[in-house]
């Protein structure tokens, strides 16, 4: 930390700024969502319509039903994820047809549930990675400040 004196004799302690040891290692920006509570909702309807779909047979106003909500939830996913989810997610995605068979709309289903539950995933393992990040430039902070000579309370000399 960079230090000054002031009018009455104290170093006044400036904070330092901290610079990425490796400023040539970039990382790609995170994908994010601008509502994670909306993509938690989207995310637990899927996965119950899904539990239900697997209980009980489809009827032809059922699996028009259920080809609505899905194609529904995906126009509102695309609402809330950055672009980079909303075009992995037209790429993993593909149109279902309008006339679905029970088995196509469960796999669609059982499809989505499995991206949503990995994108949540992959969220908890950049919010740790940056929780790690975050302590270690702490922890390099505190070590800098120890081994840092400290002024004396009178402001005459300097002591370990």
């Amino acid at each position: 930390m960079d230090s000054s004196t002031h009018e009455d004799g104290h170093d006044a302690v400036r904070p330092e700024i901290v610079r990425d040891p490796d400023p040539e290692r970039r990382h790609d920006p995170q994908p994010s969502v601008s509502e994670p509570s909306k993509l938690i909702r989207i995310a637990s309807m899927t996965r119950a319509m899904l539990d239900e779909v697997r209980e009980a047979p489809l009827d032809e106003a059922g699996r028009v039903r259920l080809l609505s909500i899905y194609e529904g939830s995906l126009d509102e996913l695309k609402e809330v994820l950055s672009d980079d989810l909303v075009e992995e997610l037209d790429a993993v995605f593909v149109p279902i047809n309008e006339n679905p068979s029970e088995a196509e709309l469960r796999i669609a289903q059982a499809q989505l549930v499995g991206w949503l539950e990995g994108l949540f995933h992959g969220i908890q393992a950049s919010l740790i990675s940056q929780q790690m990040a975050a302590t270690a430039q702490l922890d390099r902070m505190r070590d800098r400040k120890a081994i840092e000579p400290t002024a004396s309370s009178d402001g005459n000399g300097v002591y370990l």
